[in-house]
């Protein structure tokens, strides 16, 4: 079996739950070879309906993908100014170098519809989901090294796609990354790094769950109908993208926000 991230260090931002995104993408890197440094904040999911999860299993399920793999793992709550310079220098001094970032991680809930709106609202999605993002940018940048395989994954949400009336900070954000990406992609390439950005449309990643209590069942049911293939996306839907874009398949495509939605029709998402 070839393994085509072998010898490349991966930064993974936001694993810090076994059915979350940012879990699958760091468990595909390691299936292809990488060595990997995770990040986590477990008291934002412990605010969350679902809860946190137990660290300790996260990191033994990692660990179980390919025990040959490296996984170093960090602590971080990345609404902080200074946690993007103590992320990259526990990184970089753990493995020497980092040749791909995922900035996974995302600050959600606390959130609202524009009459709810609230400076500390806005606030405190900007620090985490952008501000946090292009630190780490910067800063993995500065410790790149010119060497092939350079990449840097963001994400959004289709915030340009249908309304997120409920969601007002954090569809801005978000949208803040997708507008910027181009600009930073043009000056990342001259590096040699790639950067995109992923919006994995509606995933189930426990909220979309009857057992989770977010959404009426009728409401799951009529949403549901909208995926062409009827059935939401999955963390490992979106690990497939990430997986592509960050080997030397994906060594063409830079600048560019990937909507990967599985045929998703849109109207008034989660507003019936």
């Amino acid at each position: 079996m070839t393994l085509p991230l072998l010898g490349r260090v991966a930064l993974v931002t936001g694993v810090s739950r076994r059915q979350g995104i940012a879990y699958a993408c760091a468990a595909r890197l390691l299936a292809m070879g990488a060595d990997v440094f995770v990040t986590h904040h477990q008291p934002h999911d412990e605010r969350q309906p679902w809860g946190a999860d137990d660290l300790e299993l996260v990191l033994a399920g990692l660990r179980e993908v390919d025990p040959a793999r490296r996984i170093e793992h960090f602590g971080a709550d990345l609404a902080d100014p200074e946690a993007p310079q103590r992320v990259l220098d526990a990184a970089a001094g753990a493995y020497g170098h980092v040749d791909i970032l995922l900035a996974v991680h995302a600050q959600s809930g606390e959130d609202g519809p524009l009459g709810e709106m609230t400076a500390t609202m806005i606030d405190s999605h900007y620090a985490v989901n952008t501000r946090s993002t292009i630190l780490l940018t910067k800063l993995f940048a500065a410790q790149h090294d010119g060497r092939d395989g350079g990449r840097v994954v963001w994400f959004t949400s289709g915030q340009g796609l249908g309304p997120m009336r409920d969601e007002i900070a954090y569809a801005a954000s978000r949208a803040a990354l997708a507008g910027v990406a181009a600009s930073v992609s043009d000056d990342l390439i001259d590096q040699g790094i790639l950067l995109n950005v992923i919006n994995p449309g509606p995933v189930d990643t426990g909220y979309l769950g009857e057992d989770a209590g977010l959404y009426p069942p009728e409401q799951l049911a009529s949403l549901k109908r909208r995926f062409p293939l009827h059935r939401f996306g999955e963390p490992e839907d979106v690990a497939r993208l990430v997986a592509f874009l960050a080997s030397d398949e994906g060594r063409w495509i830079a600048g560019q926000v990937l909507n990967t939605e599985g045929g998703f029709r849109r109207w008034g998402f989660l507003e019936d």
